[in-house]
C-alpha cells in the first residue's frame, strides 16, 4: 500500500518549507508577473527565467553563486528544479505552451491558490511520477520501490542517519569502486533521498560537509502528514 498524505492546512507554516512547493509558487508569481515564461524553440524554459528561478528559489544544493562558478549561462538543463517543475505543471495539465509562453491553466491558476492541496497533489506525483534518474546508466538496476524506501526510511531517519547507514539497511555493505565510488549509494541518492528533500520530506546538514557525511532527518512536515505502515514501530519522544 502506498503511503498516504494527511489533509494540510493552507496556512501551514511548514509547507514553504517544501523547495518544490515554494519553487512552485514562486513561478505561479513569475507567470502572473511577466505573462508567462518564455520558451526556447525546444519548448524548454528560456534563459532569463532559469536565471530568474537560481536566483530565487532558494534551492538547497544549487545556489545562484555555485551554479555560475560552473556554468557563463544557465539553460533550463543546468538547473535541474526549473527542469522538474516545468515537468510536474506540464504533465498534470496545470501549465501549458501559449503562443511561445508557458502559462497556469485554469485548474493550475486554481491549485496555487490552495497551497496545502497543492503539496498533497504534486508531491506523490513528482516522487512517484517523474523519472529521477533518467540520465543515470546505473538507474534501471535500482531494486526496490517507493512503499519500500518510504517505510525504511521513516525508520532509520527518525533521530537521523547519513547516506552509507540507508544503503546498508536496503541493500546491505558497499561495494565501492577502486576509486571509492559506490554507484549504488550514489543512485539511491539521486532517485530516492534528494527528491525526499526537494519535496521538503527530508533535511540534511549537507551544506556543512560532504554528502558522505550528511545526516538525513525527516523534517516536520513528513512527521505531522505523511502516515506509513512503519510508523508503529517508531520510539515515541522523550519526556522531559
Amino acid at each position: 500500500m502506498m503511503p498516504s498524505i494527511e489533509p494540510v492546512p493552507d496556512d501551514e507554516p511548514l509547507l514553504l518549507k517544501s523547495p518544490l512547493i515554494r519553487g512552485v509558487l514562486k513561478t505561479a508569481d513569475y507567470i502572473e508577473t511577466n505573462g508567462g515564461i518564455g520558451l526556447t524553440k525546444t519548448g524548454a524554459f528560456n534563459r532569463k527565467f532559469v536565471h530568474w528561478a537560481a536566483a530565487n528559489f532558494d534551492w538547497p544544493g544549487f545556489s545562484e553563486e555555485e551554479l555560475f562558478q560552473i556554468n557563463k549561462v544557465l539553460d533550463e538543463i543546468d538547473f535541474p528544479p526549473a527542469g522538474d517543475i516545468h515537468a510536474l505543471l506540464a504533465g498534470l495539465k496545470l501549465g501549458r505552451r501559449w503562443k511561445g509562453t508557458f502559462r497556469l491553466t485554469k485548474a493550475g491558476q486554481n491549485l496555487v491558490k490552495q497551497p496545502g492541496r497543492l503539496l498533497s497533489e504534486l508531491v506523490p506525483n513528482y516522487l512517484f511520477g517523474l523519472n529521477h534518474g533518467a540520465h543515470l546508466r546505473f538507474e534501471g538496476q535500482l531494486l526496490g520501490n517507493w512503499d519500500v524506501f518510504l517505510n525504511v526510511i521513516n525508520v532509520e531517519a527518525d533521530q537521523g542517519c547519513d547516506l552509507a547507514h540507508l544503503r546498508t539497511t536496503l541493500y546491505g555493505p558497499s561495494e565501492a569502486d577502486r576509486r571509492g565510488f559506490d554507484e549504488l549509494g550514489s543512485t539511491l541518492y539521486v532517485t530516492v533521498v534528494r527528491p525526499l528533500c526537494w519535496a521538503g520530506l527530508l533535511e540534511s546538514d549537507e551544506s556543512a560537509g560532504k554528502r558522505s557525511n550528511a545526516q538525513f532527518y525527516k523534517t516536520e512536515l513528513w512527521r505531522q502528514y505523511l502516515r506509513l505502515d512503519t510508523d508503529n514501530r517508531l520510539n515515541p519522544p522523550s519526556l522531559h
